[in-house]
């Protein structure tokens, strides 16, 4: 089997997040870079399912800046047998629909069985990469699983939701996303780092995957408007006089959190 796995870098969740003011891009410049934890479990199930089934094939696929080739090789750290990294200068500031089109043609290209995904990146928070990207493909998608077992026709998994949990099966070829619930990746040891600096890392750009970046080609969103968030203002302060209790309920409904 051969499984093509979704990693991206994002900014540190624990370090600062800012925007550029004039260009609405993500401003990478502000903190520290990471690979997306969500994407790290992803690719932890692509290898747990590796480990017990000889022969497969684990592929890491990021569309990024050419700056982010340090993260796409922490991935091959970890335990991919070979990535595969999107870099055009066009993609900068690329909306979801053109980062859709764009990994549905590297995953074409590569004709994997199966797809993995995180439900939702750290940074834009889009949560609809997975769907889209079964969409361009006509594949089965099976999203937001906290479980899933993997065989080598199809898979099952665990959606858990509000009301309860669905159980969920799909056959191959398929695209899935988990979420946080699934394990944490392995930690890359020193054997992993240094074979990552010889495992395979194709460098493909828009012109290869025959995809065109024009906004005229497709419909794309556009940004109309940002500005900076807001200082955060200072709270309502209740001095107990007695009178405390009435306070916080008149507060809570003014505000309707009851």
């Amino acid at each position: 089997m051969k499984i093509y796995v979704l990693v991206k870098e994002v900014p540190d969740t624990y370090g600062d997040r800012k925007l550029d003011l004039e260009t609405g891009l993500a401003d990478r410049t502000a903190g520290e870079v990471v690979l997306d934890e969500i994407t790290e479990r992803a690719l932890e199930v692509a290898l747990s399912y590796a480990d017990k089934n000889p022969g497969t094939e684990v592929v890491s696929l990021s569309m990024a800046p050419e700056t982010a080739t340090a993260s796409v090789r922490r991935s091959l750290a970890i335990g991919a047998g070979s990535a595969v990294h999107i870099v055009d200068d066009e993609l900068r500031g690329a909306d979801l629909t053109l980062t859709a089109e764009t990994l549905a043609a590297a995953i074409r290209r590569g004709e994997p069985d199966l797809v993995i995904t995180g439900n939702l990146s750290t940074d834009g928070l889009g949560g609809v990469i997975p769907a889209m990207l079964a969409e361009h493909l006509g594949w089965t998608q099976a999203t937001a699983l906290s479980a899933v077992d993997i065989s080598a026709d199809g898979l099952t998994g665990t959606r858990s939701g509000d009301d309860g949990t669905q159980e969920v099966r799909a056959t191959l070829p398929a695209v899935i996303s988990i979420t946080e619930a699934l394990p944490d990746a392995r930690f890359p040891n020193f054997k992993g780092i240094m074979a990552a600096k010889k495992k395979p890392l194709e460098v493909l750009s828009l012109a290869d995957l025959g995809v065109s970046a024009d906004p005229g080609a497709a419909p794309r969103t556009i940004m109309t408007a940002i500005s900076e968030k807001p200082p955060r203002a200072a709270g309502v302060k209740i001095t107990d006089e007695g009178d405390a209790a009435a306070q916080l309920v008149e507060f809570l409904a003014q505000n309707r959190l009851v």
